[in-house]
This record gives structure tokens, C-alpha cells and sequence, in this order.
């Protein structure tokens, strides 16, 4: 059961909020009951959030946890004095001591995407998105040569989340492209991807947990079994190895990591936001 009640609180969509407060409640070895408050843009709704949050912590007693990344001081001025919970003020903490360090004033923008459909940065990732949904499991060979990089692997070694994961937070067109039995058998690439050599990236995965994860989709099937797994791993990494294409093991790894990494060996000028 949930330990503690914890509140995200902002005059935006709150991810950045969560993001923050999630990287810090990592450090801490308990189950939180997450609660994101988006939009708290006025008076009204900064009331409303206090009583949520103080209803809480007296049904639970204990004070809940309260992240917040609010910027209109009205609005922080009523949870500050409201609020009982234990309020944990990102910009207050951080954004102040950055304008006395600085000399200068920060923006006080409400919301970190409210201006952002303007600009050609968010048109391009909405266009890589795209891109990277049509070009999704091999679906279109059209404009390959328009990607900025090409996932390759066996089914279910987690092409198609890495690929959108890099599209929308990274705006890169990531197409993504299986291997399969009949590959092995030529013992070459799909000949779809030969010219492209240099935008490929392969993902492999262990034979076990390529099994349990296959299982799930078609349970007790030749395409799940161990036997099938080992042979199509085994084949494919034979294939990256021959063909001279970087690849990483996606068994243990979070899809954040699989991106970073594929970043740093690809595109690293994309690390910066």
C-alpha cells in the first residue's frame, strides 16, 4: 500500500513537476500514491488544491508531499499559506538563487509549453513523430533516407518504443525495421536498408526474456519459444557483427538509456534541450 500521498502541483501540464519530484523520491525506498494538480492558474484553483491536499493528509494522517513548479506568486502565496502539507517550491528553491547569481530576471513564464506550437522546434518533433509512426516495424521503405536513424532487431527487442520515445522528446525521424527468417537465411540485411548503412542501429535482447515477453503476445507458440529466441538472437547479432552496425542489449535497460546512448553514438549535438 501507498506509504505517503504526494502532490505535483503547477500552472502547466505538472510534467515538469513530476519529473523533478520523481528523480528525488527515486532516492527513497518507499511507495508513494502520486497525485499530478495541473493548470492551478488562478486563485479559485489554488483553493481547490489546498483543500484537496489537506483532505488527504487528514483522512492519511500524515502530511502529504507537495512538489510544486508554480510562478504566478498570488497563486504559490495561497498554497504557502494554505497548504499543510510539506511544500517543496522547485522555482522558489532554484530559479531565485539563479536571478541573484545571474543579475537578471528569469521569464516567470507559466507553463513550459505555452508558447511552444509556435515554434519550428515543436513542428519538427510533431513531423518526426509522424515520420516515425509510418516507419514503424518496416510498414514503408519510402524516404529512408530522410531518417536520422534506423532501429534494427529482432521482434519485441523494443524497436517501436525507442523509436518514439526518440521522436518526442528528441525530434528525431527514427524508423525502425525487424529482422527475421528470412534475413538469416540470406545471411545479408533486408535489402531495403543496404544504402543505409550508416544511420542503422541494432537492438538485441536475451533469448530468456525475449521468450517472456513473446509469450505474452502468443503464448505456447513457436515464435515464443526458447528454442526460436536463441536462434533468431543468436542470427541477428551475427548479422550486426558481419554487417559492422553498433547494437546494444535492451534486456536491462530503461528505454531513457537505450535512447541516451543511441544519441551519444549518432546524433550527441541532440543531448541538449
Amino acid at each position: 500500500m501507498p506509504e505517503r500521498t504526494v502532490f505535483f502541483v503547477s500552472d502547466g501540464t505538472g510534467i515538469t513537476a513530476e519529473t523533478f519530484g520523481n528523480a528525488i523520491l527515486a532516492q527513497f525506498d518507499f511507495v508513494p500514491h502520486r497525485v499530478r494538480i495541473p493548470f492551478v492558474d488562478s486563485a479559485d484553483k489554488a483553493h481547490q488544491a489546498v483543500r484537496q491536499i489537506n483532505h488527504v493528509g487528514e483522512i492519511e494522517g500524515k502530511r502529504p508531499l507537495v512538489f510544486t513548479t508554480l510562478v504566478d506568486m498570488e497563486v504559490l502565496g495561497i498554497i504557502r499559506a494554505g497548504c499543510k502539507g510539506m511544500l517543496m517550491d522547485m522555482f522558489g528553491t532554484f530559479v531565485q538563487p539563479l536571478e541573484l547569481e545571474l543579475g537578471i530576471k528569469s521569464h516567470h513564464r507559466v507553463g513550459r509549453f505555452s508558447d511552444i506550437s509556435k515554434s519550428q522546434a515543436y513542428h519538427d518533433r510533431i513531423e518526426a513523430i509522424n515520420y516515425s509512426l509510418a516507419h514503424d516495424d518496416g510498414q514503408s521503405n519510402r524516404d529512408l533516407a530522410g531518417a536520422d536513424v534506423i532501429l534494427i532487431g529482432v521482434s519485441r527487442s523494443g524497436k517501436t518504443p525507442t523509436s518514439l520515445y526518440l521522436a518526442m522528446q528528441h525530434g528525431l525521424k527514427a524508423a525502425n525495421y525487424p529482422l527475421i527468417p528470412e534475413d538469416f537465411e540470406r545471411r545479408q540485411l533486408p535489402p531495403a536498408l543496404s544504402t543505409h548503412r550508416k544511420k542503422l542501429f541494432g537492438l538485441t535482447i536475451s533469448p530468456e526474456r525475449l521468450s517472456e515477453i513473446r509469450s505474452e503476445r502468443r503464448p505456447n507458440s513457436q515464435y515464443a519459444s526458447l528454442a526460436n529466441c536463441r536462434m533468431e538472437v543468436a542470427e541477428a547479432e551475427s548479422m550486426m557483427r558481419r554487417s559492422g552496425i553498433r547494437w546494444l542489449s535492451t534486456t536491462t535497460k530503461s528505454i531513457e538509456e537505450i535512447a541516451t546512448t543511441i544519441l551519444q553514438e549518432l546524433r550527441p549535438e541532440r543531448l541538449s534541450y
